[in-house]
């Protein structure tokens, strides 16, 4: 069975993309920030241990020029952000039903090494979660996406220090790891505090 990497972005337009960032240093440069940590972050995560997948909003940017031509791209679709993390983990890893995690881009020090040890936690749990410091977490894997329990990733409050907390209330009866404790970016004392580390 097949592992897949499913990583979300969005394509990098000036007040449609890390808002929060761009409240901070400027919409224009944070749009900027995510075009660059995007691409050098799909390039650094290709490995023939798993198969590697954009999921792109808007649905419209599906064949945006922003990211590897030769990488599979599916639309985020609607809903929730939740929602379309969901629908993600079920539809990217299709036919082959083996385990997958998902990521987003803006996550600087995610190395091969951090998601083949995601990937290798899921040899006996059913979820793994790697932990922000800000109290969400910047990777979720299932060992059987398209076996979720009802209402995973429900009434989650996105953007806040519940997040993880939230999103393990969804999963009763799992068996969840937690992995590598990273940084996002949201803000721009999380873009200093990453260059001053």
């Amino acid at each position: 069975m097949r592992r897949t990497l499913i990583i979300m972005v969005k394509q990098p337009r000036a007040g449609r993309v890390k808002t929060r960032l761009g409240r901070d240093i400027g919409m224009t440069a944070a749009a900027w920030w995510f075009r660059h940590q995007s691409g050098k972050l799909i390039r650094e995560l290709i490995d023939p241990r798993w198969n590697v997948v954009l999921a792109v909003a808007p649905d419209t940017a599906i064949g945006a020029r922003n990211w590897p031509a030769d990488v599979k791209r599916l639309a985020q679709g609607s809903g929730t952000l939740g929602d379309r993390m969901a629908r993600m983990l079920a539809a990217a890893s299709g036919q082959q039903r083996g385990p997958a995690c998902l990521i987003g881009a803006d996550i600087p020090g995610i190395t091969r090494a951090h998601i083949a040890r995601a990937f290798a936690t899921l040899g006996n749990h059913d979820a793994v979660f790697g932990p922000a410091d800000d109290g969400g977490y910047w990777l979720v894997g299932l060992k059987h996406p398209q076996r979720q329990p009802p209402g995973f990733m429900g009434d989650v409050r996105w953007s806040s220090e519940h997040a993880l907390a939230d999103t393990l209330a969804t999963l009763p009866g799992y068996r969840v790891a937690l992995t590598d404790t990273l940084r996002d970016v949201d803000t721009g004392a999380d873009l200093l505090a990453l260059s001053s580390g």
